[in-house]
């Protein structure tokens, strides 16, 4: 994508998981507890629930044309995200798998010296709050912005609008930074947001070449 002009540009909204770190086994972990989740709702075997799962993942990329998030795997199943997030808290340890990276620290210290800085995650406030500090960036975000705010998952026009609010920016002057273009980066592209589609930690760290 072409450089954005940082004149134009006075706060970056990062998504979390898979975007400001990635973590396969992490990331395989948070898919078996949805797993067992399922398996429990339904009464069901841990094979039978991941068939499922792969299952409504497929209606519902048929039917929408996007791939869906977890949260929407498991309402389309009969579940509750509430339920989910409250078995993500008490199960998950995301101590136990990620990684510091230290080329990420200096990053989001300059950029928070340039721009107000926030995270609007489909993760829970819990857990980020867990995550963000393990990974020694606590304290360059002004907001935190969780799947608990309101129980709604990414994409969502009215959490979009009370970001944007909360920040006092306009689209143009909010970059989202994000790892899926559906979940993260459609809806604020479509709404006049600058969006970085960031998939690894080097994606990340080249983030400053388009603020010029």
């Amino acid at each position: 994508m072409p450089g954005l002009a940082h004149s134009s540009i006075r706060g970056i909204v990062f998504d979390l998981d898979g975007t400001l770190y990635v973590s396969e086994p992490f990331a395989a972990t948070i898919q078996e507890a949805a797993a067992g989740y399922i398996a429990l709702l339904k009464g069901i075997s841990g094979d039978e629930a991941r068939s499922l799962m792969m299952a409504a993942r497929s209606r519902f990329f048929e039917a929408h044309g996007i791939t869906p998030t977890l949260s929407a795997v498991c309402i389309e199943l009969g579940g509750s995200i509430r339920d989910l997030h409250a078995v993500f808290e008490a199960r998950l340890c995301p101590e136990s798998y990620l990684v510091r990276d230290k080329r990420v620290i200096p990053l989001m210290e300059r950029l928070s010296q340039r721009f107000k800085l926030c995270v609007y995650t489909n993760n829970n406030r819990a857990l980020s709050t867990r995550i963000i500090a393990y990974l020694g960036l606590d304290g360059f975000f002004r907001h935190i912005f969780a799947i608990d705010d309101r129980w709604l998952v990414k994409p969502d026009e009215e959490m979009l609008e009370q970001v944007l609010d909360r920040l006092g920016l306009a689209p143009a002057e909010a970059l989202f930074v994000g790892d899926r273009y559906d979940v993260d980066l459609r809806l604020p592209e479509q709404r006049g947001c600058p969006v970085y589609l960031c998939q690894s930690v080097e994606q990340l760290l080249r983030l400053e070449e388009f603020l010029y």
